[in-house]
């Protein structure tokens, strides 16, 4: 099986080096494309109007300046000779569940492994206040190639692809496992942080300011929150059908 690993916090990310760890326990085959520096919150965007260099980084390991998306296209179309078998990206530093995953450029990298045809991965390590510097990597490495042989194994439908959270605590303390529907958070505020530079002149930083409020029953947000692995299987298919269906009789 031949396994192509990107990220989007680059090259250089621990948690790519655990991703690498990963699908070497599940393969003797493994290519490395991922973004040169950090591409977080990149979403699914393609670079159009730069052209993208690539840089050979060590055996069967290549960087890309451009995006997660980008890698993707590139290991594709060129790096690799053949299609690969599956797609694994991350394992990235935070978590990305209910509206994180429209930002994330870790589930971008594995959107575009699915509209291209290859069964894809997205993961992603958990951390708090306290861990921020240190997250937990122990529980993404030592659950996730179990959790990527049951699910290949049940088989994943085309234009599907799948997301796994792994919560804010050391592997022993998992509590099991949840197949979640994406969460939503309530009262998260998108804030603007203006400051000055040394000649006074403005500039802003967009940060989070987040309240506190109960998860949803069955949610990828109440997954973390019990110290459960979350699984969710996100398609690409956007399209809400009933409202589809009632916009349909207007014309």
């Amino acid at each position: 099986m031949r396994i192509l690993v990107t990220n989007d916090d680059g090259i250089h990310a621990h948690g790519l080096e655990i991703c690498e760890a990963i699908a070497k326990s599940l393969s003797d085959d493994v290519w490395v494309v991922a973004p040169e520096t950090d591409q977080s919150g990149v979403a699914h965007s393609l670079s159009l109007n730069d052209p993208l260099r690539l840089r050979q980084a060590g055996p069967q390991r290549f960087a890309v300046s451009g995006t997660p998306t980008d890698c993707v296209i590139m290991g594709l179309r060129h790096v690799l000779d053949r299609k690969p078998d599956l797609i694994i990206s991350g394992v990235n530093r935070g978590q990305n569940v209910a509206e994180d995953v429209t930002y994330s450029g870790t589930v971008a990298g594995a959107i575009e492994g699915t509209i291209l045809g290859v069964p894809s991965f997205a993961l992603s390590q958990c951390y708090g206040f306290e861990t921020k510097s240190q997250p937990h990597w122990d529980c993404g490495r030592q659950h996730a190639p179990d959790l990527i042989k049951k699910i290949l194994a049940e088989g994943i439908p085309p234009n599907i692809l799948v997301n796994i959270n792994f919560p804010d605590c050391p592997a022993s303390d998992v509590t099991g496992t949840s197949v979640a529907v994406q969460g939503q958070r309530k009262q998260e505020l998108l804030r603007i942080d203006e400051r000055h530079d040394g000649r006074g002149n403005p500039y802003y930083w967009i940060a989070f300011g987040r309240g506190r409020s109960e998860p949803g029953h069955g949610t990828d947000l109440e997954a973390i929150a019990a110290k459960r692995i979350s699984v969710t299987p996100l398609r690409l298919d956007l399209t809400d059908e009933p409202t589809l269906t009632r916009y349909a009789s207007l014309f």
